[in-house]
């Protein structure tokens, strides 16, 4: 019998709007836990603020994962030995974003994302911001050529998405795929 290598995933959450994103991911993450061996969470003062105010709640405080404070090196994933697999910003500002591409590790989100892309693992990173300035651009360039996923959270209408979440969830499950996991979701010319 082969043995199954479950996931271990670093989730961060920045400050950019979105929390709704956020949220989708970590609903559908507990869902897959049998695939999973690990998630380890970010959030950031800002991140909270934003849920708070785009969903209404403090719902992420019932997150069933551990989460790690913004300036916790010692968290395992700030080490690449501790072997994640995979790393979602989700959603990813930004300044976070321009922090990875020039490489300051300057809290244990921009940490656990060099980490990843020194390892040569998968960064996700979901970005929402729009309109783009040349410099972001410039920045997702830098992420990419450096291996990293720039998965924009531009959802698709074409599954006839019923509610914001549903809506959330067609960028959340692209992040998820690209994670490895295996879920049932839409699938363009599936029936």
């Amino acid at each position: 019998m082969q043995k199954q290598n479950k996931h271990k995933i670093i989730v961060a959450v920045t400050g950019a709007s979105g929390s709704i994103y956020a949220k989708v991911l970590l609903d559908k993450l507990v869902k897959l836990s049998d695939q999973i061996a690990e998630v380890g969470v970010i959030m950031s003062d800002n991140a909270k603020d934003v849920w708070r105010h785009e969903l209404g709640n403090s719902d992420y405080e019932k997150i069933p994962f551990k989460i790690y404070s913004k300036s916790d090196f010692y968290a395992p994933f700030a080490s690449g030995s501790a072997k994640y697999n995979s790393m979602i910003i989700c959603p990813c500002s930004m300044g976070t974003m321009a922090r990875i591409a020039s490489g300051i590790s300057n809290d244990l989100t921009t940490r656990a994302a060099d980490v990843i892309l020194k390892e040569r693992r998968k960064l996700i990173l979901i970005n929402r911001d729009t309109p783009l300035s040349l410099i972001h651009i410039n920045n997702m360039k830098t992420i990419t050529e450096a291996g990293g996923i720039i998965c924009p959270a531009s959802p698709s209408f074409y599954s006839n998405p019923a509610d914001f979440e549903a809506l959330a969830a067609t960028v959340v499950d692209r992040a998820i795929d690209l994670c490895g996991l295996e879920q049932d979701s839409y699938r363009w010319g599936e029936k």
